[in-house]
This record gives C-alpha cells, sequence and structure tokens, in this order.
C-alpha cells in the first residue's frame, strides 16, 4: 500500500474489482500452483491488504516493508512451499499459461532441473515478454541461501537477484513455435533458465506503478470486458489495434536490478543485515 510512485495501488479499483484481486485470481488458474499466498508486510497501512486476503480466504503473511526477501523467505518456510513462485501484485494481466511454463523448468523439464527460472530479467539484463507477465521461480533451497548469505539492500528488497547476479547465458534455444531457452550457471553456482519470447515485445509496458500506468490498465480492461479466461495475447491483439494506448504509459521508465526505495534507512538497512 506505500508504493512510492502510486500509494495505494493494489487496491485501487480496476474494472470493479480491487487491482490485486484480479491478479489472485488469474494466478489462480496456473495448473502449476498448489496455493495461492499473499505475502504483505507488517506496516500499518497493510492492514488493508491482510484484510482483503481474509475476505477472499486466501493464505496470507505478513513480514518486513523493505525486506522483501525475508518476508517471502518467512512466508515459504510458514507454507513448507519447495518451489516459490514470485508474481508482484501491480500485475493484473500475469498469464497463467507463461506462469506454468516457467514453473516447468524447476520442476519437470526434459533437459534441465533450473534452480531459478524466469521469462524476464530486469536491466541491465534483456526481456523479450512485456513488462507485467513476470515470472520468477526458485527453490526453496535457493531461496533459502539467498536468505542467509545476501547482504546488499538491492538483493533484500529485490527479493532474487542474488540467485542470478552476473550470470552469462548460452544464446537463446527455440524451444517451441514461440519461446526459446538460455541457461547458465551464476558466479554463485545457481543453474539459471530464462524464458524468451518470439517476436520480442519486451518493449511493451503492462504493469501498474504510476497514474499513467492505471490508466492504461483501466483502458485495456474496459475493451477485456468481463472476459477471466483471456490470455496476454489477447491484450497483445487490443494494443496492436490500437497501438495508441501503448503511449498512455509509454514514457514510465521501468526500475533496474539494483534500484531501491529511497525511504530505506539506515536502521532498516542494519536490521536486513541481522538476519544473516
Amino acid at each position: 500500500m506505500s508504493s512510492s510512485r502510486l500509494p495505494g495501488k493494489i487496491l485501487l479499483d480496476l474494472a470493479g474489482k480491487p487491482m490485486i484481486r484480479h491478479v489472485i485470481e488469474r494466478c489462480q488458474q496456473a495448473r502449476s500452483l498448489d496455493s495461492v499466498i499473499v505475502a504483505t508486510t507488517t506496516d500499518p497501512s497493510d492492514e488493508a491488504v491482510a484484510a482483503f486476503a481474509a475476505s477472499m480466504n486466501i493464505p496470507h503473511t505478513r513480514g518486513s516493508l523493505h525486506d522483501v526477501l525475508d518476508r517471502y523467505y518467512q512466508a515459504a518456510k510458514t507454507q513448507r512451499a519447495d518451489v516459490i513462485v514470485r508474481i508482484t501484485a501491480d500485475c493484473p494481466l500475469i498469464d497463467p499459461a507463461v506462469i506454468d511454463e516457467t514453473v516447468k523448468l524447476v520442476t519437470h523439464h526434459s533437459s534441465l532441473i533450473a534452480d531459478f527460472a524466469c521469462n524476464r530479467l530486469p536491466p541491465p539484463f534483456t526481456r523479450t515478454f512485456p513488462i507485467g507477465l513476470d515470472v520468477e521461480v526458485c527453490t526453496f533451497a535457493a531461496l533459502e541461501r539467498a536468505w542467509r548469505e545476501s547482504t546488499e539492500t538491492f538483493h533484500r528488497e529485490h527479493v532474487m537477484p542474488f540467485l542470478y547476479e552476473g550470470v552469462t547465458l548460452s544464446p537463446a534455444k527455440l524451444i517451441t513455435n514461440h519461446c526459446s531457452l538460455s541457461v547458465g550457471i551464476s558466479p554463485r553456482n545457481f543453474r539459471i533458465a530464462q524464458l524468451h519470447h518470439q517476436p520480442d515485445y519486451g518493449a511493451l509496458r503492462w504493469t501498474v506503478d504510476t497514474p499513467e500506468d492505471l490508466t492504461f490498465m483501466r483502458e485495456i480492461f474496459a475493451r477485456l470486458g468481463n472476459k477471466t479466461d483471456f490470455t496476454w495475447y489477447d491484450v497483445l491483439e487490443i494494443v496492436q489495434k490500437e497501438q495508441e494506448l501503448s503511449q498512455i504509459n509509454a514514457a514510465v521508465r521501468h526500475k533496474t536490478m539494483t534500484d531501491v526505495d529511497e525511504r530505506v534507512t539506515r536502521e532498516t538497512r542494519k536490521q536486513m543485515n541481522t538476519n544473516n
């Protein structure tokens, strides 16, 4: 709720529902997930988030506002999760099929079992899926090691950079008609896999971090109507037909891997380090 660029965004109205409800319901459609957990914070502003999760009978945990890695670790530990899928609550167009394809890379891909898999990596890495379809998956063992050893503020705030930081990925190899795969071993010896899409749609922005993003998203949902089983290709068709929609939030800057919230104080950083 304390988002710096759009406070309260995850409970703002989007097509008659709080935005986070769209995210939850989309995630619940993914066949690879056993459960969806809301991992919110102990900050007083997030009482409303916890209350909303409870009203939907969605399991929820509460943890550090800025040490999101600790929040994820504690949530995973409480739920006894063996594989953790990270979805951010500001991505209401998240696609269940994209989640499933990414999870496969960690759980039962025919030629690879990764410690960490994703369908995008933040700058300075590359992406080919629209911003807002972001999926990160890791094993509990990898998350626990990151939780124990991470000391950098951006590691703690962005949850999983400790796993993939510094990795050099192989050239993408086609695995389906539209998807290819890159793999590599990170400097910390984690097996990394990244899913790519062909053609490249990585410049499209479908997340909600600013008022402009929210305006864009409301326009998209107005065109989707009451449809709940849409795919990201349905959204792509809309923005390709009405290219002016993408101009609404085209100027918004996307965060890099090392960007951190300026409100993280020295005391917060000190507290982060005591977890290790």
